[in-house]
């Protein structure tokens, strides 16, 4: 991968990542969290996003789309454990 390039892969990982470990500290430490608070979290997420009409720059937009993926990954994966096998 060209060096030019590779440092939006890394910005990328290190934020999914991150939101992921900060998604799954909260649901671990707040009984009261729920799924659905997640994807309220994740509307307001699509919303702020549509709303660039000014443009954040690259690194803004690298930043949120890690951020929205993380949190479609984490939903994605809390539904499926209360999801029964077939």
């Amino acid at each position: 991968m060209r060096p030019s390039v590779e440092w939006r892969d890394t910005k990328y990982n290190g934020i999914f990542e991150e939101e992921l470990r900060g998604l799954a500290r909260r649901r671990a430490q707040d009984p009261l969290c729920k799924v659905e608070d997640i994807q309220g979290v994740l509307q307001n997420l699509y919303i702020m996003d549509g709303a660039d009409w000014y443009g954040r720059g690259e690194v803004q937009d690298i930043t949120m789309a890690a951020t929205i993926a993380a949190y479609e990954h984490f939903i994605a994966e809390w539904k499926a454990e209360k999801t029964p096998p077939p």
